[in-house]
């Protein structure tokens, strides 16, 4: 598997920050981000029971474009 890490947010407090990864082999995305725990939010969503749900913030966005524009983020 050849994972490249594309951003993470540098704001997030002791580093462990939400993250985006392009995985070259399988050609997704893989996102790191906040576990969304919040049942009311999660039954507004068609969740199959083998998938999941991660937030990011929006500003996150802008490391799925580096991959489009050749960019190499690796903040």
């Amino acid at each position: 598997m050849a994972l490249r890490k594309l951003g993470k947010a540098p704001e997030s407090p002791e580093g462990k920050s939400p993250t985006v990864y392009l995985d070259d082999e399988k050609d997704t995305y893989l996102v790191q981000g906040w576990k969304v725990a919040d049942e009311d939010r999660r039954s507004q969503l068609d969740l199959p029971g083998h998938e999941d749900v991660v937030e990011i913030p929006r500003r996150m966005v802008q490391f799925f474009l580096e991959v489009n524009s050749g960019g190499d983020a690796d903040a």
